[in-house]
This record gives C-alpha cells, sequence and structure tokens, in this order.
C-alpha cells in the first residue's frame, strides 16, 4: 500500500512539472472543467436542498397530503378540503396514525412597536403531533385549547422580539383579535414555507360546522401513515368515508350531487411541497449535466493532442522498460491533477454563484434559502472532479500506452492515425449533438416567453403602481365607515403629481386572485341544477379606467354605489353568458347562492380577464361588487390594492409613504408592486428556466466551436506536407479553405443529425413550461440547427485560413 502511494505520488509530482511547461494547455483545461463543475455544485445544491431532503421531520416518507377533485364538475382540478370532511377524516380513517389541518393566509400583526402584513396559519393541534416536531421555547397548542392561542416562528421570534425567552405568555394581536404565544419554533420548522410567521391553534367542532361546495375548502391536510398502509389503500378508504359526509353532517341535494363526484388525492407531503418545482430544477440539472458532458469532450481533445505531441516521449519510456500500467498511471495523474483543479476553482464559483441562483430563483420554491455549499456539495463535486477525469483522460491513457507504441520510435513526422483521426471527430459529434440539443430547448423557451409578453390578459401592466395598506382604527368598524376611509384616501392619492387615475380592490390580478362563490340568477333559478362557480371580488373608484379594463355595456360604479341599499354589480362578458346566456344582462338581478334574501343589479358589464396567469387557457369569469355590503356589516373593505395610473409609477412609493404617514400613521404599507413586476413574477418560473437553459445552450455553443476548432487545427497541423504537396502541385488557397471546411462541416452535420433525434425526445419535458408553441416546433429546430452550422463553419474557417496560407517551400524542407 505504502509503495502504491509512493508510485502514485511520483506520478503526480511528474505530471505537476509537465502541467507547468504546458501553461496555455493547463489554463484553457483547468478553466474549461472549473465552468462546467462548478454550474453542476451550483445546481446541484439547489437540487439537493428542494428535492432530495426536503422535510426536516421523523419518517418523513410516511407522511402525505390530502386534497379533493371533483371530476365533471366546476369546481377546480385540485382543491383544499372543508372542515366536515377534515373532521369525517380524522375520527374514522383507520390507516392513519395522526391527521393535521392548516389554512393560511395574509393579515396584519401587532406588537409593541411592530405592525406588519404577515403570513398566518389557523393549525389544529394534531399538525404538530403529526408532523412530530417540538417547539425551542414554551409548549404546544393542545386540543382542549382555544383559538386564542399561537406559537411563533424562529424568525418572528428574532427579528420582532430580538430572541426574547420572555415572549412566552405575551400577547400579540392578530386581525384585530389577541393571541397569546405559548410557544417558539426552532428555525428548521418552516411548515409549509418559510414565510409563515405564526400558527394559530384552529378548534373544528362538529357542532359549529357550516357545509360547503362538495367538501371543497382551504384546508390543506396532513397525514401520517399507519404502519403498513399504503397511499393507495389509504385514498381508497377515505373515498369511502367522504361519501358518508351527508349521513353525519346534512346538506342539500346540490352539496349531495358534488359529494358524489369528490374523489381523494394523497401523494407524498415531499411531492406535495415541492410540486411542479422538481421538473425544471431536474431539467437544470440535466442541462448542466450535458455541459459537463461537452467540457469533457472538449478537454479529451486536448489531451488526444497533447499525448499525440508526446508519443516519442511515451515510446521512448516503453523502449526503456516502462510498463503499460505505469503509462496509463502517468497520464491518468495529469488528468487527475486537471480535475482536481477544475474541481476546486468549480467549488469557489459554484459558493459564489448559489447565492446568486437563489436571488434570482421565482418565489415559492420549497427550502430554496436552505441551498448552500455543505458537505454533501463538496462531496459530490469531488466525486464529479474524479468522473471528468475518467471521462477525458482514461481512453486517451490507454490508446497511448498500447505495447507497440515503441513503433513510434520508427515514425518520421507527426502525422496522426486515421484511427485518432476519427475518434477526434467522434468527440466533436458529441459536442455538436449536445450543444443543439440544448439550444433547442433554450430557443423553445425564448419562443414561449415572447408569445407569452404578447398576451392581451385584459387589463393594463404598465404604468401601474399598486400597494395596500391596513387601517386598522377603532372607528372603522363597518362597511360604510371603512368606504368614507378609503374614498377619502382615493381624493388624496388622485391630487399626487403625475397620477391619472386612482382605484382598489379587494383582491389583485396576478398577486391574490380572487375568491370564488356560487352566483344565481332567476334564470339559473328557475333551470335548477347547481349556480355557477364564479370569482368575484370588491372595488372601487376609477378601477376600471386604471386597469384598462374597457366596459363594454351600462355603467362603472359611482360613489352612490358604496352605501348601504344600493346594492348593484358589474360582471364579465362571460359570467354573464353563465348566468343569462343569449340575454341582455343589464337590469338583471343576481345572488350569492347561500344567501337567498340579498340581491344585486347589474348596471355593467366589462371585458374578461386572466386573473391568475398569463398561460390561462380560459378567463375567469367575474362579478365585482361594491366596496360594502348589502349590510351595513355584510363586509368591510379593510385592506384593499390600491391601484395608481402614473407614468411615474415606480417612483411613487415615497410620496404615497408619505400620505400613509398622514392618514393613517399605525398602519403598515405592504405589497408594494407596479403591475410590471407582477406581470414578470408571473413568468418568472419560465424566464428563469430559459435564462438558465439559454446560458447553458450558449456555454455548449463556444464549447462545441472551440472542440471543433482545436480538431481541426490539430489536423492541419499534421497534415501541414499534405497540403504543401497540394499546393506546390497547382491546388489554390481556396480549394485548400474549401476542402477544410467541407472537412468541418461534414463533422458537424452528423453532430446535427444525432442533435436533432436526441432533440425530438428531450423537448418533450419541456412541455409544461411552453406557451403557443409544440415541443417539436420545426422552425425552431431548422434555426437552432443553422446557428449550429453557421458556428461550425465560423469555426472551421479559422483553421482553413492557415491551411491556405502555407508556403509550400517552405513547409517541405521543415519536414
Amino acid at each position: 500500500m505504502r509503495h502504491t502511494l509512493e508510485v502514485w505520488m511520483k506520478d503526480f509530482l511528474h505530471g505537476a512539472r509537465g502541467l507547468l511547461r504546458a501553461p496555455g494547455f493547463t489554463l484553457v483545461t483547468v478553466a474549461t472543467l472549473a465552468l462546467a463543475i462548478g454550474a453542476n455544485t451550483a445546481i446541484f445544491s439547489v437540487v439537493d436542498a428542494v428535492l432530495i431532503d426536503p422535510l426536516p421531520f421523523p419518517d418523513a416518507d410516511r407522511l402525505v397530503s390530502i386534497r379533493g377533485s371533483a371530476p365533471g364538475s366546476d369546481l377546480p382540478a385540485e382543491f383544499g378540503l372543508a372542515d366536515e370532511v377534515f373532521v369525517q377524516y380524522r375520527d374514522n380513517a383507520t390507516m392513519l396514525e395522526g391527521l393535521g389541518a392548516i389554512r393560511g393566509g395574509q393579515t396584519t400583526v401587532r406588537a409593541e412597536e411592530q405592525a406588519d402584513r404577515l403570513f398566518v396559519a389557523l393549525a389544529s393541534a394534531s399538525l404538530f403531533s403529526t408532523l412530530r416536531v417540538t417547539p425551542i421555547l414554551g409548549r404546544l397548542p393542545a386540543p382542549d385549547d382555544g383559538e386564542d392561542v399561537a406559537v411563533i416562528s424562529h424568525w418572528l421570534w428574532t427579528s420582532w422580539f430580538g430572541g426574547d425567552p420572555s415572549v412566552v405568555g405575551r400577547s400579540i394581536e392578530v386581525s384585530g383579535r389577541l393571541v397569546t404565544v405559548i410557544g417558539v419554533m426552532g428555525p428548521e420548522f418552516t411548515f409549509p414555507n418559510d414565510r409563515l410567521a405564526l400558527w394559530i391553534h384552529g378548534q373544528f367542532e362538529e357542532e359549529e360546522m357550516a357545509l360547503t361546495d362538495g367538501g371543497a375548502g382551504a384546508l390543506n391536510l396532513v397525514g401520517r401513515l399507519a404502519p403498513g398502509a399504503t397511499r393507495e389503500g389509504l385514498a381508497a378508504q377515505l373515498a369511502i368515508l367522504v361519501r358518508r359526509v351527508p349521513e353525519r353532517f346534512g346538506g342539500s341535494a346540490e352539496y349531495q350531487r358534488l359529494i358524489e363526484r369528490h374523489r381523494p388525492i394523497v401523494r407524498s407531503l415531499a411531492d406535495e411541497l415541492v410540486g411542479d418545482v422538481a421538473g425544471p430544477l431536474l431539467l437544470l440539472f440535466g442541462t448542466v449535466g450535458i455541459v459537463l458532458l461537452i467540457a469533457c469532450a472538449n478537454v479529451a481533445n486536448l489531451f488526444v493532442a497533447r499525448s499525440e505531441s508526446r508519443r516519442q516521449d511515451l515510446a521512448v519510456r516503453q523502449a526503456l522498460g516502462a510498463g503499460r500500467a505505469s503509462l496509463i498511471r502517468s497520464q491518468m495523474a495529469e488528468a487527475l491533477l486537471l480535475a482536481a483543479l477544475g474541481g476546486a476553482i468549480g467549488a469557489l464559483l459554484a459558493w459564489a454563484a448559489v447565492p446568486l441562483l437563489v436571488r434570482a430563483a421565482p418565489d415559492g420554491i420549497p427550502n430554496l434559502a436552505k441551498a448552500g455549499l455543505d458537505p454533501g456539495s463538496l462531496l459530490f463535486t469531488a466525486g464529479l472532479s474524479i468522473l471528468a477525469a475518467c471521462a477525458f483522460g482514461l481512453l486517451p491513457a490507454i490508446r497511448f500506452s498500447h505495447p507497440r507504441l515503441a513503433g513510434g520510435l520508427r515514425q518520421v513526422g507527426g502525422i496522426g492515425t486515421a484511427t485518432g483521426s476519427l475518434g477526434r471527430h467522434a468527440l466533436v459529434v458529441v459536442q455538436t449533438a449536445s450543444a443543439l440539443v440544448l439550444l433547442v430547448g433554450a430557443g423553445l423557451l425564448v419562443r414561449s416567453f415572447v408569445e407569452l409578453t404578447r398576451v392581451d390578459p385584459g387589463y393594463d401592466t404598465e404604468d401601474i403602481f399598486t400597494f395596500q395598506i391596513a387601517p386598522e382604527r377603532a372607528e372603522l368598524n363597518d362597511g360604510p365607515t371603512y368606504a368614507r376611509f378609503h374614498q377619502t384616501f382615493l381624493d388624496r392619492l388622485s391630487r399626487l403629481s403625475g397620477v391619472e387615475s386612482v382605484g382598489l380592490s379587494l383582491l389583485l390580478p396576478l398577486d391574490e386572485g380572487a375568491a370564488a362563490e356560487r352566483f344565481a340568477s332567476e334564470r339559473t333559478e328557475a333551470a335548477g341544477g347547481v349556480p355557477p362557480l364564479l370569482r368575484f371580488t370588491a372595488i372601487g373608484g376609477d378601477y376600471f379606467a386604471t386597469m384598462g379594463i374597457s366596459l363594454l355595456r351600462g355603467r362603472a360604479f359611482g360613489r352612490d354605489d358604496h352605501v348601504v341599499g344600493r346594492n348593484n354589480a358589474i360582471v364579465s362578458a362571460a359570467a354573464a353568458e353563465l348566468l343569462w346566456p343569449g340575454e341582455d344582462p343589464l337590469g338583471r338581478r343576481l345572488r350569492f347562492a347561500s344567501d337567498t334574501i340579498h340581491w344585486f343589479t347589474v348596471v355593467g358589464v366589462v371585458e374578461d380577464i386572466l386573473l391568475e396567469d398569463f398561460r390561462q387557457t380560459a378567463v375567469d369569469p367575474m362579478v365585482y361588487l361594491p366596496m360594502v355590503g348589502p349590510e351595513p356589516r355584510s363586509w368591510a373593505v379593510g385592506s384593499p390594492a390600491y391601484v395608481v395610473k402614473s407614468a411615474r409609477a415606480k417612483s411613487l412609493a415615497p410620496e404615497i409613504r408619505e400620505l400613509v404617514r398622514e392618514l393613517a400613521p399605525e398602519s403598515p404599507m405592504y405589497r408594494i408592486f407596479t403591475m410590471e413586476g407582477l406581470a414578470a413574477r408571473s413568468m418568472a418560473r419560465l424566464s428563469f428556466t430559459m435564462i438558465m437553459l439559454a446560458v447553458a445552450a450558449g456555454l455548449a455553443l463556444v464549447l462545441g466551436a472551440v472542440g471543433l476548432y482545436g480538431v481541426l487545427s490539430y489536423i492541419v497541423t499534421q497534415r501541414t506536407r499534405e497540403i504543401a504537396v497540394r499546393m506546390a502541385l497547382g491546388a489554390q488557397a481556396p480549394q485548400v479553405r474549401r476542402m477544410i471546411v467541407l472537412q468541418g462541416g461534414r463533422v458537424t452535420l452528423a453532430g446535427i443529425a444525432i442533435g436533432l433525434v436526441l432533440a425530438l425526445a428531450v423537448t418533450r419535458l419541456l412541455a409544461s413550461l411552453l406557451y403557443g408553441v409544440g415541443p417539436m416546433d420545426a422552425t425552431t429546430f431548422a434555426a437552432m440547427s443553422a446557428v449550429m452550422l453557421a458556428t461550425a463553419v465560423l469555426a472551421s474557417y479559422v483553421p482553413a485560413r492557415r491551411a491556405s496560407a502555407v508556403d509550400p517551400m517552405t513547409s517541405l524542407r521543415a519536414q
């Protein structure tokens, strides 16, 4: 063992001296490997944090998420569950060892001098026992606790309370009511995401159940499988249990019809938290893996060229008695040294790149903040470096340790073998094919992004500033007083310099979306059946004019609509067609299906909008209501989103903040956006993947071009005598250039042909990210092939030009 280590050490020292004598080769090789290994390490760090170990809970493989679907209904394709479904599952599911429920939202939280709009969750006591977590301070809620106790997150404890242990027992104000802090969670507990500030104890009592839409609700259920239970078996049991909900809780005929359609969805909690993030992340991981493959092919070509130039030296060593193992070991020592240097620099690059990657990534990726260069990532880098050394060094080392290598002593000149040229050409084919796959993928994403920017969502996104405030004042205790406050605030906003119009909405497109309820009209009541499910929001001011939503018929709301007793409504064109198909909706009436008393009269019809995402295939039928309900306490628009139309949208925030301090000094100003920024955020996942893939494709293209240039340059060097003879016999410079370029073109075309076949298979993985373009779009495939071929021709031209400049007589005399 000691002897083996000494031998390897000698080979490493000899290899290091050889690399120092070839600084150009060493620098290019290390830089190529560092870029590829660094990219792989950076993406692996993110994949490791998000996908490989996303759940810091004991026996996490037994944790499941439970949701619902109702095929054939107008409910969403997948939804959270209602309180009564949770209670039914909790009390009767024998395949579960524990079941917890949680629902969250954003609300105003106040504690001493602090006030802000935070994400808060209502969680059952069983959630914590199901996850098997404990607080670092205090205790967890017990089933007999009321809904006035809460545990807070570690980040809230440190940022708001300075990590003071005496926080346990203090009261904080949440949505206008006091709750007592009974515990503090550790920094690793961020369920279901790291934005959550506190968990309020939620009680779910059977006698207080208000039945919802076919078991659909806002609860996310987390279960722990009993020993021996499976997700499939649990789903079958829950399907039986949910059918029995009407027997236990009652419900209307419509409710029971929807329950009949209810289908439980059971998936692992890890899969639920990761969601649709896994596909793009694995795609990026595969992408940088292709870049590493191209880099290794490039370095392999450089290594072959270096070994060719040292053929005589290797042959002498073999003639003097060096065995094949010794020659392989000496060459692999160089490969390992190069890979180690590339891996070390790559790790440094990854260390710098991961924070940038985290900041550039779209919101909503779980555990992304935990990504970093940890021991696991460094171990991955080391393994990748060794694998790269074997990939680019082993085959050349085997080839240039052949027992007949000593025959090289009798060779005159440096003419390479046909086998060597074939091997180098094969590596270029691999590079070209791989680069083309990345180019086609990047091209498809770019085209999708361009198509998304052309989508008309039904509203403007330019020059609109939006924000929210939470006016928590004692005198603002009902709808009309809130309306008067907001009218005053709207008036003051409209007088700011450069402001064209202002409005407000309870929920904003591309941000919080809108609530959904079933609405009935006299027409739908007469027809029977389940009333349609429509989105709705409350608005005020010049909302439609500010957002650029066209008024198609009738009128918008005026100030008088925001008072008790003026029960008017405005509907979108799609909502009007659902409620009064083929009829004029103006003057017609509608109501919440759950409210049989209060009717609203339609005074206007506006164009349809895309509420959630530009990728939607259908518009959202909308109902717009005034800021106040039919009675003073029907609803109160407490914290709406203000929208301000101004050419100064990106610089209005300081002036508006001053206005907030003047009119509502105790109210936090939050969710400060521009609609342009929200539009960009809605496309963030596509744009992030597109940018990452485009960078990788660009790097692959450059590496491929450099690889082709290196091969052709080497071939030109090896064929110098042949070219000189050709020119001495009458060949012209253009003919020589054409010969070299055609040689590069043939190799590239072979790579393009293989790359197209691979791309046809690989681009199917992009289908979920594409918009307005198919994964086998012929235009993109042709355009990227042309780019690849043009790059190859350019890379071929430089050595071709050098070859055509050969002086035949000088070259022949030098041989």
